[in-house]
């Protein structure tokens, strides 16, 4: 009888074992790695095939209408003060 039990606790363990390989197989193949090369990060191994998107810079200032209009209203604070 403890032979039995012993097969089958062997099994049960075999059969863990062999879906935790397969999950942690499947996982790392659908999820990919950084690796780096030269001083680079790169995401995974299909950064070459992305697409890339330029975005043109913008002003060096970001907030020039906001300090425009707090200009002209202080100027006509000033003015209505006189």
């Amino acid at each position: 009888m403890e032979a039995m039990s012993r097969k089958s606790t062997s099994g049960r363990i075999t059969r863990v074992t062999a879906v935790a390989l397969f999950a942690g197989t499947c996982l790392v193949a659908t999820t990919g790695c950084q690796v780096s090369m030269n001083g680079q990060t790169l995401p995974s191994p299909y950064y070459l095939q992305d697409d890339v998107q330029y975005f043109p810079s913008g002003p060096e200032f970001k907030l020039s209408r906001e300090a425009a209009a707090l200009k002209a209203a202080r100027a006509q604070e000033k003015r209505e003060r006189n």
